[in-house]
């Protein structure tokens, strides 16, 4: 029988403190992480959608690389959101093929993690043939 004060309650009882104080903020951590990249995943998405987006306007008989970077701004307002930062949309157009590029980084949920995301795509351009 353990009397209260006794020497080994009171080494019993400091063993719980001490290891949650070292892994409730290693589980927090790797939920961020978990976080993190689910939140790289997505913005990977919005950026191939609109990559997409950018080519199909791009590749019409009728269209052109500002009608191509008129549709991504449109489409980065629509998908992008708060998910992207820094977007940049480079959009080449010959007459034969046209392809575009966006680059972009996904918000940060860790501090000091920085992911870059990115779509790069092209696609014959449509012609008229009688």
């Amino acid at each position: 029988m353990l009397r209260r004060g006794s020497r080994e309650d009171v080494q019993g009882g400091d063993q719980g403190g001490t290891e949650s104080l070292f892994v409730l903020p290693a589980v927090f951590v790797m939920v961020l992480a978990v976080i993190q990249v689910g939140v790289w995943a997505h913005a990977q998405h919005r950026v191939q959608a609109i990559a997409s987006q950018t080519l199909a306007s791009a590749r019409t008989i009728e269209g052109s690389t500002a009608a191509a970077h008129r549709r991504a701004d449109i489409a980065q307002e629509q998908l992008g959101g708060a998910m992207l930062d820094q977007v940049e949309v480079d959009v080449t157009r010959g007459s034969d093929r046209a392809e575009v590029s966006v680059r972009a980084r996904a918000v940060k949920v860790v501090p000091g993690v920085d992911l870059p995301v990115s779509a790069q795509i092209s696609g014959p351009v449509e012609h008229f043939a009688p």
